[in-house]
This record gives structure tokens, sequence and C-alpha cells, in this order.
């Protein structure tokens, strides 16, 4: 039996007219797309040509999806700083222009997570999932946008604490020759700052694969991953990724701190983003400068840091304060970039590789390191004993030194210096174990008022570690007050050394400080 087209005929008969209004609808938009080829490739950059309509610091699509920043315009051809690996890249290859910078997702997704400075995960744990997107470079707050540091920042170590204090807002590089202890420093800041309201983001630039495995594990077991963002360019990462990643990472702080919230970012360390930015300027021939570096090297870094700070409260209130690292040689802190990053930060901690060989851990020099702002930031109780302190212990350092040339020594000189040893020994602090504030005012109160003078000095970390149950168990008001920041009364005070001596008096205790 034959089938009836009737319905067939009716169905395209209303489909047609649908279809050309669609066709009539839809207009052909031709768009204009710039095509270069790359003329050479070497280590970490590439040079091109065509694309007339290039601009500085715009993004560049290669073959297999690989990303290229513009890094120089020349008359002639293209610099471009490569963020991938370049294996599959070679001249004649096309190239594309993105019209876009280089940015990176933002957000409460990263907290947690490894990633590259690209925003991509590293850690194996899936996407991250983030709603919002923000370049990398972007300006510092205007002055009038900004407020005192007037917040401190506990780093959980009695050196810094009460020497050389730091804010919410400020920026204190950390410098010292290699394996002293810098690391150790920012990692045991950041672990402090568990329960304190402070995100922390990490920046690894050019270290080696183990070390930041070993560091992501630190911050894993001493949960202090949950309030972190840790960011990666390792030492085998392309230049260019190396170059952008401190910039990355102030972009994903920033965030935070335009929400009102307090952040801590890490640099670690920017010696070795010097010299990548060193590396790719080279090869790209921009003219070398002092040392070799770029004569806009200070830039990199001003720029970067200044980024850092404190905002009024009209802009959220928020802080971002900065951590930078650097290494020397040699014990040598006037070369050109410490003294570089020294001008521009408000302070420094130097660690010296002669008290870490003596086992002085932290092996923080009291007398090269400096807070500039961080002192006005420090809790009231600090301040009761932060003088007496400094004053004893370099006064301990000079005769130390004098102390070796010769045998006989006056009274008060050797007072002085057994003394100056009990301060040095209270000041040391083990890895990974932050002390709470009220604590640490307790046991260097002990220490500057005398309890310890009679004490071996193998004795003193039981000593302060029964010092310090003491105060947590018979005195927990006292503590809150500490914490809020109230002023150490005489009183107070005397409560405090009271405790102290009866601790150290009621008998050996045995403890690892």
């Amino acid at each position: 039996m034959k089938e009836d087209p009737k319905p067939l005929k009716s169905i395209l008969d209303s489909t047609f007219p649908v279809l050309d209004q669609a066709l009539k609808a839809q207009k052909a938009d031709l768009k204009a797309r710039e095509v270069g080829s790359v003329t050479y490739v070497g280590r970490g950059i590439a040079r091109l040509e065509g694309l007339p309509g290039a601009k500085s610091e715009e993004l560049v699509r290669f073959p297999g999806d690989m990303l290229g920043m513009i890094f120089n315009l020349d008359p002639e051809e293209i610099g471009v700083v490569l963020l991938d690996e370049n294996e599959n890249l070679k001249a004649g290859c096309e190239v594309h222009r993105t019209g876009e910078v280089l940015d990176v997702p933002v957000g409460e997704g990263l907290l947690g997570r490894v990633v590259d400075p690209m925003g991509r995960p590293i850690d194996g744990r899936g996407p991250v999932h983030t709603m919002m997107r923000r370049p990398v470079e972007r300006e510092a707050p205007g002055i009038m946008d900004r407020d005192p540091v007037t917040v401190p920042l506990q780093t959980g170590l009695k050196v810094m604490d009460a020497l050389i204090p730091i804010g919410r807002g400020q920026r204190e590089l950390i410098l010292g020759d290699r394996q002293t202890g810098k690391t150790a420093i920012a990692l045991d800041t950041v672990i402090n700052q568990r329960d304190k309201d402070v995100l922390c983001v990490y920046c690894a630039i050019g270290q080696r694969s183990s070390a930041v495995a070993k560091l992501i594990a630190d911050l894993r077991q001493h949960r202090a991953i949950e309030y972190s963002i840790v960011v990666v360019a390792g030492g085998d990462a392309p230049p260019g990724l190396q170059f952008v990643a401190p910039y990355a990472a102030t972009t994903m702080a920033e965030f935070f701190m335009e929400q009102g919230r307090d952040v801590l970012v890490v640099y670690d360390d920017l010696t070795r983003h010097a010299q990548a930015y060193r590396q790719i300027s080279l090869l790209l021939r921009r003219p070398p400068a002092r040392e070799a570096f770029p004569g806009d090297i200070f830039y990199i870094h001003s720029r970067l840091l200044e980024r850092s700070t404190h905002l009024r409260k009209e802009r959220g209130g928020g802080s971002l304060t900065a951590l930078p690292i650097i290494e020397t040689e040699a014990q040598n802190i006037s070369a050109y970039i410490p003294t570089n990053l020294i001008s521009i930060t408000d302070g420094q901690v130097y660690l010296s590789p002669d008290l870490f060989q003596k086992g002085i851990l932290p092996a923080v020099d009291v007398g090269k390191s400096v807070s500039r702002v961080g002192g006005k930031t420090q809790l009231a109780a600090y301040r009761a004993v932060a003088g007496d302190l400094r004053l004893s212990y370099s006064q301990f350092e000079e005769l130390e030194a004098f102390s070796r040339f010769g045998t006989r020594l006056d009274e008060n000189t050797r007072k002085t210096i057994e003394h100056g040893r009990r301060v040095r020994e209270v000041l040391k602090q083990n890895q990974y174990k932050p002390i709470p504030v009220p604590e640490q005012i307790a046991v260097l109160l002990a220490v500057t008022g005398g309890l310890f003078d009679d004490l071996p000095v193998d004795r003193i970390p039981g000593a302060e570690m029964k010092i310090r149950r003491a105060v947590i168990e018979q005195i927990p008001q006292l503590c809150k007050q500490i914490q809020a920041g109230e002023k150490l009364s005489h009183d107070n005070r005397k409560i405090l050394l009271d405790v102290a001596r009866n601790a150290i008096d009621n008998g050996d205790s045995d403890g690892d400080g």
C-alpha cells in the first residue's frame, strides 16, 4: 500500500519558512585575525614576525594551546616569554593574538590548593572551582587608600615577636646565606596563623621540587594548608613562569584583602625571581646593567611589594603582609639585589650562618635586624620587656667578643656575660613549635628579671616549659588580658614573676623548649 505524501509535504511547508527566517536574521560577521609566525625559539623565549597590532604584555597563542606573553616590541620583531614548555615549538609555527593579558583565578576555591602561576592545579585533586579571574599585573593602592599599620602579626617566635615585630600590612625582608633557616621562619609564621583569621599565600619560585614537596607536607601535617594557597613555579619551570609567579600569588591574595580579610604572602625567594628576569632579559637582548641585571630590576620588585598594605575602612580594611625572602652570598648584605630590597621593605630579619653553626636557632642576628613599622603595632605587654631584652642582649654580644681576648674579667662584666648567655638560650626555639603570646611574655619577663641567672644553661629549657605550663594553669585571666593587648601593670608584672619564680623553685623539669 502506497503512503500518502501529504503529511510529509505539510511538515516541510511549515519548516521551511522558519529556516528562511532564521537564515535572514543570521548575518555573516567577518573578523580580522592577526596571524604571525615564529622566527626563533630559545630557552624560554621566542621571537615572532607579523602581528602589527600586538601590545605589550598581551598573551599570544602557539600551536597546541601553548601560551606566551609579549615582552619586547621592536620595529622588526616581537620578543615573547613562553609560559609553557616549548619542546614542540619551532621556527615557522603560526602564532595568534588573543587580545587579553595574563590573568589568574581568584576566590575561596583556591584555599587548600597547590597551583602553578597560571592557576592550574598541580596537587592531583581535580579542577579549581572559582568564579572570577583577575590580571596578574595590577596597580598598587594609592596613598590615600592606605591606613597606618596598627595590628601585630604574631609569628610565634620569641625573638621575632619581642625584638623584630611585624604588623599586618608590613613588608619584612628575610635574608641570609643558603641553609640558614629562612624558609623555616616563614613556615613557622604561616603555621602560627591557625585560628588567628589570617589567610596565607606561599609562593615558591625556582625551588627544588623535593623542597617544595616537603614544605607542602609540613603544611598538611600542621593543618596549615586549610587556610593557605601554595603557588609553585619550580626550578624546572620556564623562566617566564617563574617571573610571573609572585605577581600571580599577589593577585590571589589581593582578592581576600579587598574583602576586608588579613592575608600573609611569602615570596620564596626573590633572588631566583631576579635571576629568571635577568635570564629572559638577556635572551631577548635587553641592555644589561650592573651584574648583568636589566636596568629596571629595582622596579619589578618595587611594583610587586608596593601592593602589600593595610587598606582604609572605606576600601574594606583588609591587609596584605609580605615576607619576601632573598639569599645572600658569603654574608654580603650590601650586594645589588639585597640592598634594592632592603630599601623597598619596612625592615629586615638577617639570619647569620655563624649563629646557625653554633646551634642557635632561629639564627636571627638581632644587631643587623630591624623592624621599621612593627614596634608601633606591638602588643603593650611586649614593650615592658623588649627594651631590657634588646639592651642586655646587645651588651652581651659586644662583651662576648671582647672577652675572648682577655682571661681576667671583673665581676660586673662576668655577670653581664652570664646573663646574656641565658637570654640567648631563652630566645632559642625549635621549628614547628610557635609559642602563644602570654607564655612568651612570662618567659621573657623571667629572663630579664634575672630568674634564670642562677640556673645552669642546660636546665633553662626545662624551667621555661615549667613556667609556660604554670602561667596557663594558674593565671588564665591575666593571659587573656595580655592577648587582648592590655598594658602590663606593676601588679601584673609582679604576679607573672611570682608564678615564674615558684615554677622554677618547684624542682627540675624536663622539656624541649
